[in-house]
């Protein structure tokens, strides 16, 4: 692969070869890895924290396997976009996020403006074929609007990124726990709609709403229990 993408080839194509090769690296990282700790057991936390994908024959589809949580693959298209280069702290930001999945939770990553938090979440939704869509959140949203968006992602099953969440008003964001709040009640009911905004919406089980940070800047709010409750 790395004499392919050496050679004079077109952006297409080298566009996939190094999607390829940055998925072979972080594999063989892992096998190195595992020949060095001596991981011979699939029981072991080392096999067991991995991203892994398995062919259900009862359910005749893809399973996605990580620690306790199992996913569903989705299917969605989404061209040849390129792949994050895979760092320990992705790998571990990933398990974090894959188990509040697994438990109808949110993620919420923290950290310093351009650290990739926003990157990681859309990463791992090109992981599971699944479309993430991010909104960049700021005082001129309302509630009625981050209805309208939660209303959107529970009827099409999409992933939801909220950029730097913490620069709603405090005063929206408790409106927008209770939203959240009744999206998580419906997952973990196994309903098939919820009441959003006054009116009954179709909740699709593929849905997650994640929220990204950046802690101790300026014009930012510290978040409601309530709401950290729910991430």
């Amino acid at each position: 692969l790395v004499d392919f993408v050496r050679q004079p080839i077109d952006r297409l194509q080298r566009k996939k070869v190094n999607t390829l090769i940055i998925l072979d690296v972080h594999a063989r990282d892992i096998v190195d890895r595992f020949v060095r700790d001596s991981i011979l057991s699939r029981e072991e936390f080392a096999w067991e924290s991995q991203l892994r994908f398995y062919w259900d024959r009862k359910k005749d589809d893809v399973t996605i396997r990580q620690c306790t949580g199992e996913l569903v693959y989705c299917y969605e298209y989404q061209g040849l976009n390129g792949r994050l280069v895979i760092t320990p702290l992705t790998d571990r930001c990933v398990m974090t996020l894959t188990t509040a999945l697994h438990f109808k939770m949110g993620g919420a990553p923290a950290g310093p403006a351009g650290t990739g938090k926003t990157e990681t979440t859309k990463d791992l939704a090109k992981s599971l074929a699944i479309s993430c869509v991010v909104t960049n959140c700021g005082d001129g949203l309302d509630y009625r609007a981050m209805g309208v968006i939660f209303s959107g992602l529970s009827e099409t099953g999409f992933w939801g990124c909220f950029d730097e969440f913490n620069r709603i008003n405090v005063e929206v964001l408790s409106v927008v726990a209770a939203q959240i709040k009744t999206i998580q009640n419906g997952l973990e009911a196994k309903k098939k709609t919820v009441e959003m905004l006054g009116r009954d919406v179709a909740l699709k089980p593929t849905i997650g709403y994640f929220i990204t940070m950046n802690p101790g800047y300026a014009g930012r709010s510290e978040l409601p229990d309530n709401l950290k409750a729910l991430f």
